[in-house]
């Protein structure tokens, strides 16, 4: 059994699954986070397919820089962004704009570690965006406005679409695809710089957005225990709002723990929200496949592909166990209802 083939056919037939289930869902309630979720599955089941076809039948040039540009940089970007419409309404653009900051961060860090050919202006063009955009969407957030969801959307749009630009005019080195000599597992070592560097600002991003944003979903909807005290109310004197922003992130995480055996009690009750396990499990989902994608651009790719496969599961596991996807039973794609039953979505 050949499992660079086994793996990623699985986690394509599971993405193109989830994807349909996604524009159902989104076709019944024309919510947008559920249109970019389902793009985002759709990035990961074309992706984990070329890896299927570059296994089985052999790399190409074309089939290299698909995978390249749909599963390096595209998939965690529009999978995170999914999450900052679903959090739209919430205090989530503080813990989003930490996240834009690390992605620009941890890309001038890579260019200055690792030093890529033909990367020329993009480190520090790079690490300027998610900057700015970091430090726009903390405005917005602590003005109570609507705007930085569109600003990061904005942003996600043009980095698509330039990426897929610069692909398209990048040259590579014949025989134009390169595998691990050892796992047979493809890596990015014959992309420029420029498009390498694009990788960590997405997924950094991305998969902090998904991940922190599944956290932070399951945060709002389990019974809490609060050990630590924090105020984000942005009506508060300024010092006093950084004071508790710079207090959140050590707050959140001690109270979550301490939440977690009170959760833990009310599952086995049935008094548990839904959303409390699912968001977990879409969690790990997105964290997975990050620490196994970071390996492989630091050349471990042993787990690579396995790690894609267990991340498509747990999320779909985290769609599959919220309440929202059995709220409405009826045959996919089509109007005929048999029981419906609806929570609110989080404000």
């Amino acid at each position: 059994m050949n499992f660079n083939v086994v793996l990623p056919l699985c986690s394509s037939l599971l993405s193109f699954l989830f994807f349909f289930l996604l524009v159902d869902q989104w076709r019944e309630r024309r919510r947008a986070y559920q249109a970019v979720w389902a793009l985002g599955m759709l990035w990961y089941a074309l992706s984990a397919g070329t890896e299927f076809l570059g296994g089985a039948f052999g790399w190409s040039e074309p089939l290299y820089r698909a995978w390249y540009l749909i599963g390096a940089t595209w998939v965690a970007g529009w999978l995170g962004l999914g999450t900052v419409l679903l959090l739209s309404r919430t205090r989530f653009g503080y813990a989003l704009a930490a996240s834009l900051f690390l992605a620009g961060l941890f890309t001038a860090l890579s260019e200055a570690k690792y030093h890529y050919s033909n990367s020329g202006i993009a480190p520090g063009l790079y690490f300027g965006i998610a900057v700015l955009l970091a430090i726009a969407v903390v405005v917005d957030t602590i003005r109570g406005g609507d705007v930085w969801p569109r600003l990061v959307a904005g942003a996600i749009v043009a980095g698509t679409v330039a990426s897929a630009v610069l692909m398209t005019f990048a040259t590579l080195p014949a025989p134009g695809w390169i595998v691990d000599p050892v796992t047979q597992i493809p890596t990015g070592d014959l992309i420029p710089g420029y498009l390498r560097l694009l990788t960590p600002l997405f997924n950094v991003a991305g998969a902090f957005a998904l991940s922190l944003g599944a956290i932070f979903s399951a945060y709002i909807f389990m019974p809490k225990r609060r050990l630590i005290e924090y105020s984000l109310d942005r009506h508060q004197p300024l010092p006093s709002l950084l004071g508790n922003l710079l207090r959140a992130p050590i707050a959140v995480t001690v109270n979550l723990v301490a939440s977690l055996p009170g959760a833990a009690v009310a599952l086995v009750a049935g008094r548990l929200n839904s959303r409390v396990p699912a968001t977990l499990l879409i969690a790990i989902g997105g964290f997975i496949p990050a620490v196994t994608s970071g390996l492989n651009r630091f050349g471990n790719t042993g787990a690579f592909f396995l790690g894609e496969l267990l991340g498509v599961v747990f999320l779909f596991a985290g769609f599959l166990a919220s309440i929202e996807v059995f709220a409405e039973i009826r045959i996919p794609f089509t109007n005929v209802v048999f029981r419906s039953r609806r929570e609110p979505d989080p404000e």
